[in-house]
């Protein structure tokens, strides 16, 4: 799991450095008040990482928050007038990582992000008003609703959010992961896509592997996928392969459609984001009942 960071950039944890790809890493999120579980082992504390790639890709709208990276998003369908949403990982909830199994949505929050310009100059702050979703079951997401619209958003900051595809990911597209915690970009390639990712507690499905030229860190949880020749957001930043263990926390491994299991040491991973917008309808408001809506759904609502 790319693990949720705690405390101030000095003293920072890099227990949030590996939930890319399964849904093991996700329990590094079960620590209430951070993005990871309290189960996180590295407590070795980092300094801010080396420079990435250069990219044309740049930071504006992204977010940073308090130990993860996210983005400012919106649907096809989203109108200026639509509360803006703000999309992170599943383990960087700040109330918890949910359970395998766990959905929570329409949980209130008053969570801030800090929003970035292009160069990752620090703009302001949005608040949230509410989780509108949040799982790690199948895929490792989180969807705040805030209480700006994305109007309110460009007129006091000149932001645009960042579009969701909702095309699937191109096997060996560039991409660019931009994190708006470390204010840095990591380029690489999808390297293919596994059809179970498993880490700990948690499986996802359908997890986008990248090649290892994005050597992702604790911090960059949540952060957008851009696909290079779209501009778009084509999956989330959540976990890589720490140690070459087998399915453990931080240590994802592959499940192939025969059941095999093979483990890609330095492999990062996210999840694919494609799917968020049939959820979505008119206002940005969530149906999980809407045709061609493959997120799962709650057995109740954690509150």
């Amino acid at each position: 799991m790319n693990r949720p960071l705690v405390g101030t950039l000095a003293t920072v944890v890099l227990g949030a450095a590996a939930l890319v790809g399964t849904a093991g890493t996700a329990g590094a999120a079960q620590q209430s008040g951070t993005d990871a579980p309290n189960t996180f082992r590295a407590t070795t504390p980092i300094s801010a990482p080396a420079k990435a790639h250069t990219q044309a890709v740049d930071f504006a709208g992204t977010v940073a928050l308090s130990n993860c990276s996210g983005s400012i998003v919106k649907m096809p369908t989203s109108k200026d007038t639509d509360p803006a949403l703000v999309m992170t990982n599943g383990h960087c909830l700040e109330s918890g990582m949910p359970g395998a199994g766990e959905v929570i949505v329409d949980q209130p929050s008053t969570r801030s992000f800090t929003v970035l310009d292009a160069k990752a100059g620090e703009l302001g702050t949005v608040k949230a008003t509410k989780v509108v979703y949040s799982t790690m079951t199948d895929t490792d997401v989180t969807l705040y609703e805030s209480g700006s619209t994305y109007a309110d958003i460009q007129q006091k900051y000149g932001i645009k959010p960042l579009e969701l595809d909702t095309a699937h990911p191109t096997d060996g597209h560039k991409i660019t992961v931009v994190s708006g915690y470390w204010k840095q970009t990591y380029s690489c390639a999808i390297d293919g896509f596994v059809p179970q990712l498993k880490e700990g507690d948690w499986t996802w499905k359908d997890s986008v592997r990248y090649t290892t030229d994005c050597k992702t860190i604790g911090g960059t949880s949540g952060s957008p996928v851009i696909d290079d020749e779209t501009g778009k957001v084509t999956a989330i930043n959540n976990t890589v392969n720490e140690d070459g263990e087998k399915c453990t926390l931080n240590n994802p491994c592959e499940v192939d459609e025969s059941g095999a299991v093979t483990v890609h040491k330095g492999t990062p991973y996210g999840q694919e984001t494609y799917g968020i917008p049939k959820c979505f309808t008119d206002g940005n408001k969530l149906d999980l009942s809407a045709s061609g809506c493959e997120l799962p759904k709650p057995s109740g609502v954690r509150r």
